[in-house]
């Protein structure tokens, strides 16, 4: 598994935008953005590595959204 399996990544569509933005809850708001899904989806997973990277350098800890053998409908997430 990797590290940034544990943080929950979402990619949805905004009409406002008319795109796929992607962020991970917890760690990072609306990041990156694009017409494909899945392109989204990997910028995201790039991204969050990146940051998982920057915190292991400044021996910070991450606190991931808990997820493990959850469905992500069991997830309580608040928006805005």
């Amino acid at each position: 598994m990797r590290k940034n399996d544990r943080y929950l990544k979402v990619v949805e569509w905004s009409e406002e935008d008319q795109c796929y933005v992607g962020q991970c809850p917890g760690v990072i708001g609306p990041c990156c953005h694009g017409d494909d899904e899945s392109s989204v989806h990997s910028e995201l997973s790039r991204i969050v590595d990146e940051w998982i990277e920057i915190l292991e350098q400044d021996n910070k800890q991450s606190s991931p959204i808990p997820m493990a053998g959850k469905h992500p409908s069991e997830l309580s997430l608040t928006t805005a």
